[in-house]
């Protein structure tokens, strides 16, 4: 096990500079730079930039080098001292704007993963065991309106519903009182009310697609030949239920982990404009409508980056799981 971890981490290195290559070369494949964004939008404001004074700028900030050459500072820069460049848009260390939002970024992610998994698991299961009873159907029709469900609209009721039940529509992540407050339980506790329809809405569509990959696994493994010896054997159907057919279900569900950890960043951009959540998605959107490049290179470098860790924890959480890959492993 210890060998087929090392040998997928080595794996991921180059994956990932491969990664990081592809994505600062396509943040600069639009038209234009970051000092054509500031240059039209001083002339918006009444200002005139002259050519003299964009040469200028770009010089200062690097932008008059090939693609190539940007790239190769920028990633040694990375590698060897941990610097991810300037944000132009922030005026600040790249860094900092990232310390600024990942933190909530991660706490949104990581519930809503939580959420995901041990919702739709154990639905899944039920809805298999339970195939065609009136169970069955109800959370078949919530997952399909799940699915089907645009998550900005999802995320307008709930916020009506909220303003029309409780006189409070949720927006953000915090109660104006608490927004710079320092952190507390009080301020925790509203956190986690503030938690509640940023989860639903970004994690529900998710949670329905894996409650349906969960119920079909499981019904392919329930009559399966291992199953029907456990029964005639007389074990208990709880013990069979979590032993073989579950267990086994579980493969496809664990594999979809490095798409799902990344796809939660990603996927929350319009939620979290709607819901004015102080996370990554609105930094993101404005970084690409400016042309922060480095800033936008940095984000997509750990969307990338969440993609490889997610991956290889879902090929160990795998190879945990089902006996057969790291024998396969073995052979080769």
């Amino acid at each position: 096990m210890l060998q087929y971890s090392i040998k997928r981490i080595l794996m991921a290195i180059p994956v990932v500079m491969f990664i990081s290559f592809i994505v600062f070369y396509i943040i600069q494949l639009p038209p234009g730079d970051y000092v054509s964004s500031y240059s039209a939008q001083m002339t918006a404001a009444g200002e005139v930039m002259t050519q003299a004074d964009m040469d200028q700028m770009r010089a200062n900030l690097g932008l008059d080098r090939p693609v190539y050459e940007q790239y190769a500072i920028w990633i040694k820069k990375i590698v060897f001292y941990g610097d991810f460049g300037y944000s132009f848009n922030y005026n600040k260390p790249v860094m900092d704007v990232v310390k600024q939002y990942m933190g909530l970024t991660l706490v949104v992610s990581l519930v809503t993963m939580a959420f995901q998994y041990i919702v739709a698991i154990p639905i899944g299961i039920y809805t298999a065991v339970k195939q065609y009873s009136a169970g069955d159907y109800f959370f078949s029709g919530i997952s399909f309106l799940g699915m089907a469900t645009p998550n900005f609209l999802l995320a307008i009721i709930l916020m009506y519903l909220s303003y029309t039940w409780f006189g409070d529509p949720l927006l953000g992540l915090f109660s104006s009182e608490y927004v710079n407050a320092p952190w507390s339980m009080a301020k925790m506790m509203d956190l986690l009310k503030h938690l509640v329809i940023p989860v639903i809405v970004i994690g529900l569509a998710s949670t329905a697609d894996l409650i349906r990959v969960m119920r079909g696994q499981m019904l392919d493994e329930l009559n399966k030949p291992n199953v029907i010896t456990a029964r005639s054997k007389g074990l208990s159907e709880t013990k069979i239920l979590f032993k073989y057919p579950t267990r086994a279900a579980l493969n496809p569900i664990v594999s979809t982990f490095g798409w799902s950890l990344s796809s939660i960043f990603t996927g929350s951009t319009i939620t979290a404009i709607v819901l004015n959540l102080p996370i990554q998605g609105p930094v993101m959107y404005k970084a690409l409508l400016g042309q922060d490049m480095y800033l936008a290179g940095s984000w997509l470098l750990f969307m990338s980056l969440l993609t490889v860790l997610g991956t290889l924890i879902s090929d160990i959480l795998l190879a945990w799981l089902d006996p057969k890959i790291r024998t396969e492993f073995r052979g080769n």
